[in-house]
């Protein structure tokens, strides 16, 4: 599982690597909730982190006023 940023890591970057950064999140979770649905997860603790840190990433993007997607950029 790879580590995830803290929310000071995450004020300290700049908007346009905040708004990519919070995609990759978004996405990451999709992957862990497919991988629970197939039964391929064995972490099921990593769902519940990666959560958090999507709901971190979009706590310190609002507070920054930087808008980001629902959509999926692949």
């Amino acid at each position: 599982m790879s580590k995830f940023a803290s929310a000071q890591e995450l004020r300290e970057m700049e908007p346009d690597e905040l708004s990519e950064h919070a995609a990759g999140a978004r996405r990451e979770l999709f992957d862990l909730r497919f991988r629970s649905a197939t039964g391929e997860l064995e972490d099921t603790a990593s769902l519940n982190a990666a959560r958090r840190h999507v709901a971190r990433t979009i706590t310190v993007c609002l507070a920054r006023g930087i808008t980001i997607s629902k959509e999926s950029t692949k």
